[in-house]
């Protein structure tokens, strides 16, 4: 088994805040990091499959933006796979940031206040915080400070099967009384940044938004402007109408570039590539049509990062690609002990 760091991270060439100004100004950072996407990640997978098999082709897993790679590598070298197994990431072939993004936040909301339907105290505790954080600043251990925007993307922990737990045993210690009155804890602080952290993940904002970027244009920060058309995601707002928190999850927005520490001396290169222009395809959907290679797919009903509208239209698209379509698992589910992993296998192996 082959576990592939992708560019940019693990042991491959790090890009984050220290390394990437030796490449040169922001715009040259942009330039360099313009070539990150999956389809390179494709053709990386090729040249080390020429040395780990030999030219013989491979199983690939692909979990979440790992499955986005798996249909690009389907899209343009599929002779390099053997059997291609997907689980929770299955994209829309056409389907631009904005298009994403617009059917994410519904999906948040509904996260939600499912989350809050065992939890109310948890509603009271949200809005308690969005209130305090409008009087008062808090900076978390790590230096990055928790505004109502940030400490909404706490909904990304639902994305995980237990996240919604998590996200409970997190809101109950939230405050501590202090001589200056309710202040958030330094315990509840410490976890949050864990969470919320982009120290080691930097290129998680700077191009997340590309991997729906297909069309010439650029996405120019999607997941903020778009979350201008639901009102309801204002915190604040929420808190003085007697309104639900809502959270939200995986989205990069501008603000992060000054809450994050870690972020704040890639301020120029994430504008410069949230402007940037010329992104291309990613997928053949003549060649998906056509496809040869046994492919099966975990698609969860329920998932929070991934539309499973979008899914089972692409699903349809890629012919000969088996799928299981469950609302038992999150979109983490792989990591449930082997049994997404063992029931793809058999779908791929009886295809």
């Amino acid at each position: 088994m082959l576990l592939l760091d992708q560019r940019g991270t693990g042991r491959s060439t790090p890009a984050t805040r220290q390394t990437l100004p030796l490449r040169g100004t922001p715009a040259e950072q942009a330039a360099y990091l313009s070539h990150f996407r999956a389809d390179a990640i494709v053709r990386d997978c090729e040249l080390v499959r020429a040395q780990v098999t030999g030219g013989r082709p491979w199983t690939v897993l692909g979990q979440s933006f790992g499955g986005f790679c798996v249909v690009i590598y389907l899209s343009y070298a599929p002779e390099g796979i053997a059997t291609a197994l997907i689980t929770g990431g299955l994209p829309g072939l056409d389907a631009d940031a904005d298009a994403v993004y617009r059917a994410a936040y519904p999906r948040m909301e509904r996260k939600t206040l499912a989350h809050y339907a065992p939890y109310p105290c948890d509603a009271e505790i949200a809005a308690r915080v969005v209130a305090h954080l409008g009087a008062h600043e808090e900076v978390l251990p790590d230096g990055s400070t928790l505004t109502p925007a940030a400490f909404q993307q706490l909904g990304i922990l639902l994305g995980s099967g237990d996240g919604s737990h998590r996200l409970h045993y997190l809101l109950e210690d939230a405050f501590v009384d202090t001589v200056d009155g309710p202040r958030l804890g330094d315990a509840f602080g410490e976890r949050v940044a864990a969470v919320l952290s982009r120290a080691g993940s930097s290129l998680y904002t700077l191009l997340h938004e590309s991997i729906y970027a297909q069309d010439g244009r650029a996405t120019n920060w999607s997941a903020h402007r778009v979350l201008e058309e639901f009102p309801g995601f204002d915190a604040p707002a929420a808190v003085a109408a007697g309104a639900p928190v809502l959270l939200t999850g995986e989205s990069v927005h501008p603000w992060i570039l000054e809450t994050q520490p870690a972020l704040r001396p890639l301020r120029e290169t994430a504008n410069a590539l949230a402007a940037h222009t010329g992104w291309g395809p990613l997928y053949d959907a003549e060649r998906l049509a056509r496809n040869a290679v046994p492919a099966a797919a975990a698609i969860y009903h329920h998932d929070l990062f991934v539309d499973t509208a979008h899914s089972l239209a692409t699903a349809r698209a890629i012919r000969g690609l088996r799928t299981w379509v469950t609302n038992e698992y999150e979109h983490d589910g792989v990591r449930a002990g082997g049994v997404v992993l063992d029931r793809l296998l058999r779908l791929a192996r009886d295809a």
